[in-house]
This record gives structure tokens, C-alpha cells and sequence, in this order.
């Protein structure tokens, strides 16, 4: 797929390849928590919170040791604001899922089924239809990918097999109607000013008025579904903390 027909003006997050954030001459062990001073990186906290480096590797571990609650399958939700580094925790836990599962776990990214900007939310039986249905009764699922580019959904099926796990990546990915089929709901948070600046230096100035708007949806979106509230997992994706990005992730709650 050319990727000029995927995003256009949405934000790329389908790359993995970013370098390590390396911070100060030291950095944290894994499992080794250390005071964060951001505290409005983790919803609902009124202080400083302790972030704590986990391994991608021992997480998968986890997922895999949870229960199949959509038929067979293991859905783990990615979610949480633009910009705040889902997709890069999406790619590095399915590379972590891909060696004690022999392959990499298909990975559908929210974005990929919007029908434009104005389908922030209401996307969702598309997913349901198109790929959880079918994986419910043991059958493979499939979904269009939008262009954001032609403004149009192309016509050839992505399919997705039935598998032990499925990751679901993109805003209002552990929405409370799916809660009761997730093995693992994640959020992951970032300031908004920094998410806001990554938008505008991949994108360009010409997003933030679209931008400004997702913003105050998915705001909207996340209080009346307590996402992160019910998350079994908050991570920081912008993190001071020195540590080896490609294998760790740092952990808010």
C-alpha cells in the first residue's frame, strides 16, 4: 500500500522505528519506579506519581497468560489521546508477541477504518461487523482501509485471521462496549502540548484547526467512558526517564 494514500493530512502512526529515548548519562533499571513530576500525564492523579520501566517482553508474557475472551482470541485495546504514542506501543508489543507466538499478532489500527475526520467515534460497527463478529464465532475478519488522501475507503479487503492475539490500536479502542471481551486495555498519555507539536511537525501547521477538533472530541469521548479510569494499564508515552525504549515501556499506573 503506498502510504500517500493511507494518511494525507491525518497523522502517520504506523512507523516503530524510532531510536531509543536516551536521557542523562544513566538509565532506570527495569522494574526500578522513580518519581514523575508530570502528574497530569496520569488522569485523575493530584500529585506526582511513581513511573516504573517495564519489559514489552514480560507484558506479552501477561497477555498470553490472560484469558481469550473474544472466542479464541486475545484482544488487547490500545488507547488513549493523538499523539500520544500509541501506535509505537502497539508495534513494540506485537514485536514482543511475536516470538512465544511464532509470527506477529495482526495489529488493525482505528484510524485505518474512520470515514474522515468527522467519524471519530461512531466507526465502531464498522469494527464490530467487519472484524470482531466474525472472530467471536471463530472466523476470520476483514476491513477496508480508508484513504485519507482519495477521501475514500479502497476496495481491496484487509483480512484478519483468527489468531491467539488481535491488538487494537487508535482512539476509543477500549471503549466501554468491549470491555468485557479485552485480555488487556491500555492507555497511553502524553501532555497535550507535545502531542499537539508532533502532530504539527509531521503533519504541518495546515492540521490544528481539523486537530483542535479531534482534540476536544476524544477529551470529550474519554470522560463519558472513564478510558483511562478503567485501563489496566496507563503508560507514559513521553517519558523523561532514561531507559531503553525498544525493549521498555514506562509504566504511570
Amino acid at each position: 500500500m503506498n502510504p500517500s494514500d493511507h494518511r494525507g493530512q491525518r497523522p502517520s502512526r504506523h512507523t516503530s522505528g524510532h531510536a531509543p529515548r536516551q536521557v542523562g548519562p544513566r538509565q532506570v533499571a527495569p522494574g526500578q519506579a522513580a518519581l514523575h513530576s508530570e502528574a497530569a500525564l496520569t488522569p485523575g492523579t493530584g500529585g506526582p506519581t511513581v513511573a516504573v520501566v517495564e519489559a514489552y517482553a514480560e507484558l506479552a508474557r501477561r497477555v498470553l497468560a490472560g484469558p481469550a475472551r473474544l472466542g479464541r482470541t486475545r484482544l488487547v485495546a490500545v488507547d488513549g489521546p493523538s499523539g500520544a504514542g500509541k501506535s509505537r506501543f502497539a508495534a513494540q508489543l506485537a514485536d514482543a508477541l511475536a516470538g512465544p507466538l511464532g509470527g506477529r499478532p495482526p495489529v488493525v489500527h482505528t484510524d485505518d477504518l474512520l470515514d474522515g475526520w468527522d467519524d471519530q467515534v461512531t466507526f465502531w460497527p464498522r469494527l464490530d461487523e467487519g472484524v470482531l463478529a466474525p472472530l467471536r464465532v471463530g472466523e476470520p475478519g476483514a476491513y477496508r482501509r480508508y484513504s485519507w488522501v482519495r477521501r475514500c475507503f479502497l476496495p481491496r479487503p484487509v483480512p484478519v485471521p483468527v489468531a491467539p492475539v488481535l491488538v487494537v490500536e487508535g482512539v476509543s479502542a477500549a471503549r466501554a462496549v468491549v470491555r468485557p471481551e479485552l485480555t488487556l486495555a491500555v492507555f497511553v498519555t502524553a501532555p497535550a502540548s507535545l502531542r499537539v507539536a508532533r502532530a504539527v511537525a509531521r503533519d504541518g501547521p495546515e492540521i490544528l484547526p481539523e486537530l483542535r477538533r479531534w482534540h476536544d472530541g476524544e477529551r470529550a469521548h474519554f470522560a463519558v467512558d472513564e478510558t483511562a479510569t478503567h485501563a489496566d494499564l496507563v503508560v507514559d508515552g513521553a517519558p523523561t526517564l532514561p531507559y531503553d525504549a525498544d525493549r521498555y515501556y514506562v509504566r504511570l499506573r
